[in-house]
């Protein structure tokens, strides 16, 4: 198969959902080359903790590349405790400017309990509205599914759960294998 050909990676579907004081970040497990699904078990959300302090970030794209964010992004909140803000917006800022990182392909949603951002390889440092984020190819289903479900009364992890239930039910790259970690304020 000629490398332009290649059917390329697809899947996962990562969602933020920020109501009632905690946040919680729920990803997909499936991974798929093509038609195929490679693995259903994989896992997408990840609970950092450099210095003690606590984020939860999800990725979408390569697995290789969104690790070596996760690494740099690690290394950015030892370097500036407490501050994630800070610490995405020097990653994002790295991501843009530097020829390595510039060729990762991924995307990641981070939150350490009270800010909830979506990060991207052009820079960009965004804070999402509704609070609510998601990104991934099942992430337009999510995101929809968790919006319309934020005036209800379920919190944040039954908002998550069932915005990802919604986007398997849709996508194609996506299943219901999640892995899901929910983190309050940090104080």
């Amino acid at each position: 198969m000629a490398t332009n050909e290649f059917p390329g990676w697809h899947g996962t579907t990562i969602v933020g959902v920020k109501k009632d004081g905690e946040v919680v970040i729920a990803g997909d497990g499936q991974v798929s080359l093509g038609q195929t699904v490679i693995k259903g078990t994989a896992r997408k959300v990840r609970r950092l903790s450099p210095g003690g302090y606590d984020v939860v970030a999800g990725f979408a794209g390569s697995t290789a590349d969104a690790f070596t964010l996760l690494e740099r992004l690690e290394a950015k909140l030892e370097a500036t405790p407490g501050q994630l803000a800070r610490a995405s917006v020097e990653l994002a800022k790295d991501w843009r400017t530097d020829k390595y990182l510039q060729k990762l392909e991924a995307m990641l949603i981070v939150t350490d309990g009270t800010e909830l951002f979506v990060i991207t390889g052009a820079g960009d440092v965004l804070e999402p509205e509704h609070n609510v984020a998601a990104i991934g190819s099942g992430g337009n289903f999510a995101l929809a599914a968790a919006r319309g479900l934020m005036d209800s009364d379920r919190n944040a992890e039954q908002i998550a759960r069932d915005a990802m239930a919604i986007a398997a039910d849709i996508c194609v790259y996506t299943n219901g294998k999640l892995t899901v970690e929910a983190i309050k304020k940090n104080s």
